[in-house]
C-alpha cells in the first residue's frame, strides 16, 4: 500500500504515524507503564510453550502488577491472543494483576489473509511498535480467519477497520477489555 488516488500517504501509514506520536507522547507524559517489546527472537509462550515467531497470527505480551513469568524478565509473551487470555483467566486466582497487556494492532499494519492447508491464515507482526494496550483496541472475535492456535481473536484500534475485517471475514466485534474466560474457551 503506498499511497492513495492523490500520491498521499496511505491509511495505514498515516496511523502508523500517529499511533508512534500518541505513543511517544504517552511516554513523555507517564512513565508508571513499560512499553512493549519485539518478540522476534524465537521466544517461548508462556502460556503454551510454542515459538512465537515460527507461528501466524495476532500474539501478545503482558506486565504483571507483582508477579513476573518464571525463567525471564517481563513481558510474559505468547504465541497468540487466545494464549494471552488464557494466561491471564489462568494467573487471576493466584493473585496476578495485568499492568498492561499488548496486543498485535491490525490497524497499524499491513497484514495478509491467506490459504493455508484449508484455512484461512492471517499473518504475523511481531515488532515492539506493532502492539496496543488492550483498553485501546476492540477484537474481531469468531471470524474464519485463524492464527497459531486456531480461530484468532484479531485487536484492531480503529473501528472502521475492525468493521472491515468482520465484514468481509466473519466475526463480532467487542471491546478487547470484554473478552471472557468463556469465549476464550470457545477459541
Amino acid at each position: 500500500m503506498g499511497g492513495d488516488a492523490f500520491g498521499g500517504p496511505s491509511r495505514r501509514r498515516f496511523l502508523v504515524g500517529t499511533a508512534a506520536a500518541v505513543g511517544l507522547a504517552g511516554c513523555l507524559g507517564s512513565t508508571d507503564r513499560p512499553a512493549p517489546i519485539s518478540l522476534t527472537e524465537s521466544l517461548g509462550c508462556d502460556q503454551c510453550g510454542m515459538i512465537i515467531d515460527q507461528h501466524p497470527g495476532p500474539s501478545g505480551q503482558t506486565y504483571y502488577r507483582d508477579n513476573s513469568p518464571e525463567g525471564h524478565d517481563p513481558p510474559a509473551r505468547f504465541c497468540s491472543t487466545v494464549c494471552t487470555f488464557r494466561h491471564r483467566f489462568a494467573t487471576e486466582p493466584r493473585g496476578w494483576r495485568p499492568q498492561v497487556t499488548y496486543l498485535t494492532d491490525y490497524a497499524t499494519v499491513d497484514y495478509e489473509v491467506r490459504g493455508e492447508g484449508g484455512a484461512r491464515v492471517i499473518s504475523a507482526h511481531l515488532a515492539a511498535e506493532e502492539f496496543a494496550a488492550t483498553e485501546d483496541l476492540q477484537v474481531v472475535v469468531g471470524s474464519d480467519v485463524e492464527g497459531a492456535m486456531g480461530p484468532a481473536i484479531v485487536p484492531f484500534s480503529d473501528g472502521d477497520l475492525a468493521a472491515e475485517f468482520a465484514s468481509e471475514y466473519g466475526g463480532d466485534i467487542i471491546a478487547a477489555e470484554d473478552v471472557s474466560q468463556e469465549l476464550v474457551a470457545q477459541s
